[in-house]
């Protein structure tokens, strides 16, 4: 005698099952690592296990948004958002500014 389910999804428990379970808790502890790490000291491991879902997930998004800002800050800066170099984009060095206006400027006079 088999058992039908009266469920659409054809699931007689709404739950983990044997084929996903090691893959959410994998997800969970990579989770509760990445809090706690970049966390800087601020969250336990202990404390972050015994959250709520919502809260984890929420202190979760927001330190990845906060590090996702912070890599595209160094990335801009990194690409030159208003850093003034002495190597040209073609790989040639070029004088500052300081330098070709000494050069235009008049030679002192010498006394002998």
């Amino acid at each position: 005698m088999t058992i039908e389910s009266i469920s659409q999804l054809g699931l007689s428990f709404f739950g983990l099952t044997s084929d996903v379970v090691s893959q959410v808790r994998l997800n969970l502890f990579s989770q509760i690592h990445q809090i706690v790490f970049h966390g800087q000291g601020g969250y336990s491991w202990y404390d972050v296990y015994n959250m709520p879902t919502w809260l984890r997930n929420y202190t979760f998004s927001e330190i990845r948004t906060y590090y996702e800002e912070q890599k595209e800050a160094v990335e801009n800066k990194g690409k030159g958002g208003g850093k003034k170099t002495v190597v040209g984009t073609d790989g040639k060095i070029k004088s500052p500014e300081f330098l070709q206006s000494l050069k235009n400027a008049k030679k002192p006079v010498k006394y002998s």
